[in-house]
């Protein structure tokens, strides 16, 4: 597994200084993974920079810094990419649309998703690894 879709969660828990997921990222990609997430992923994180400064307990400087290492270890693909795998990624999880691109995206690339909802476990078209199993594949302590 060298092709990895990234949630939304995950890339919001980068922000927190010196969490776990933070690291576990930087220490994934350093390993060679690429990381991969839909395009509208890192915008719908800065439209939501207030809320992340305050979850995270960080300022607007160290929030554009943290953006700026996210986008170079992230790569965003474009919806005309994945857009064909659409419908089938919305029969993945009915109900639960907002989830329908990163499924979309790992259909398309016939990759994992890193995740830690517990719903996307509910179907077996794709794979989904936990931060848990994250860590354990990549052997990172």
């Amino acid at each position: 597994m060298r092709l990895i879709v990234v949630d939304a969660s995950i890339l919001f828990s980068f922000f927190k200084p010196e969490s776990f997921t933070r690291n576990l990222l930087k220490s994934v990609y350093l390993k060679g993974a690429k990381l991969i997430a839909p395009d509208f992923a890192l915008d719908e994180l800065y439209v939501l920079k207030q809320k992340i400064c305050k979850f995270c307990g960080i300022g607007g400087l160290e929030f554009i810094i943290s953006f700026v290492i996210l986008s170079e270890i992230i790569d965003v693909v474009p919806r005309d990419e994945f857009k064909k795998f659409e419908s089938k990624a919305l029969g993945l999880l009915p109900g639960h649309t907002k989830d329908m691109p990163y499924f979309a995206l790992a259909l398309s690339s016939d990759c994992v998703i890193w995740s830690n909802e517990k719903r996307f476990k509910k179907q077996s078209d794709v794979g989904i690894f936990t931060t848990d199993d994250i860590e354990r594949f990549f052997d990172i302590r």
